[in-house]
């Protein structure tokens, strides 16, 4: 892949993270391989829109424009590709920052024509300064993180994270965007698993398509104190259940399933007999994250039957659009900076 040939998009929402949205594009304009462009698509937010455009307006390379689409991240990531020029399309959360290779890892994933998208590690950086006691690392996907029982290295893998991923241009062409209805959509319920519709829809579209989560393309992610607490643990658990079942009804359970039942059998046993042998031994936390792992496992359970039965009630409620209908306003237009 030649280089420059990389468009970073980072979807934002609110004003409450400006300092973490302007510390992501300074982390993207340091990179060692330099971004095409970066691209801030703003949620239905006109406020935080201006005051961006504002910020940027003198910025080579920086561009700022509204979400074309229904409130939520998947329309918002869809504005991004259908704006952006790079053959590939990068993306990053608007509250992480990335290690200066972070796109050099990502490209060199691509030197394999089969490579459809690559994804990275993610780290929390936690608003206390340190992990809860409670908290297991099996369940890091809880705060947007990479989770314990993930493969080292450059692996291939089902479906790549949507915080910390990139996607050749073609992937889209081949399956479309991301599906809305499904995954986040500003506070409401922390819903997600629009990544993982769309890698499998990818490589159903294209049987041959590999993808990578390579575990160099790093990035460290911002988790607030209250995503520290357990409500937000059981509520967050509970949402990927109803997105799972979702993903299930659109692309059957056998597939929307697959690596969730590894994880549930083999990675979660482990981490609670990890737990129960840390509490034997009168280590912190060893009995709360034992504890932790079957609450997160009964609830993430308890939200995929809810999910089930009402997907079979009122059947899926996501769709899918082609990125080339997405209609985005030209940077001339007063929306862009």
């Amino acid at each position: 892949m030649s280089t420059r040939d990389i468009s970073v998009v980072i979807c934002v929402y609110t004003e409450d993270r400006w300092e973490d949205i302007l510390a992501a594009v300074s982390s993207v304009r340091a990179q060692s391989l330099p971004a095409l462009e970066t691209l801030l698509v703003v949620d239905h937010n006109t406020v935080l829109l201006e005051r961006l455009a504002g910020e940027y307006r003198k910025t080579e390379g920086v561009r700022v424009l509204a979400n074309a689409g229904p409130r939520g991240l998947s329309a918002g990531r869809n504005t991004g590709i259908a704006a952006s020029h790079g053959g590939v399309i990068a993306f990053l959360d608007d509250d992480a920052v990335a290690e200066r290779d972070w796109l050099r890892h990502f490209a060199e994933g691509y030197t394999d024509p089969r490579v459809m998208a690559v994804g990275g590690r993610t780290m929390p950086v936690w608003a206390s300064g340190r992990r809860p006691a409670w908290f297991p690392e099996e369940f890091d996907w809880v705060v947007g993180c990479t989770y314990k029982g993930l493969p080292p290295g450059r692996v291939r893998v089902r479906n790549v994270l949507g915080g910390n991923a990139s996607f050749r241009r073609t992937a889209f062409d081949a399956a479309g965007g991301f599906a809305t209805g499904i995954g986040r959509d500003g506070d409401r319920r922390p819903l997600g698993c629009e990544e993982t519709e769309l890698c499998i829809r990818l490589t159903r579209s294209r049987p041959d398509a590999v993808l990578l989560i390579d575990d160099r393309a790093v990035i460290h992610h911002r988790v607030p104190a209250v995503r520290e607490r357990f409500g937000y643990f059981r509520t967050r658990a509970y949402a990927e259940g109803l997105s799972k079942a979702l993903v299930a009804r659109s692309v059957g359970a056998g597939k929307g399933l697959e690596s969730e039942r590894r994880y549930s059998t083999r990675v979660l046993p482990v981490g609670v007999l990890r737990g129960l042998r840390d509490a034997a031994l009168a280590r912190p936390g060893g009995a709360g994250r034992a504890g932790a792992i079957v609450a997160g496992v009964l609830t993430a359970a308890a939200g995929y039957v809810a999910g089930s039965v009402r997907a079979r009630r009122s059947g899926a409620v996501f769709s899918v659009v082609p990125v080339a209908a997405v209609e985005v306003v030209p940077d001339d237009e007063g929306a862009t900076a």
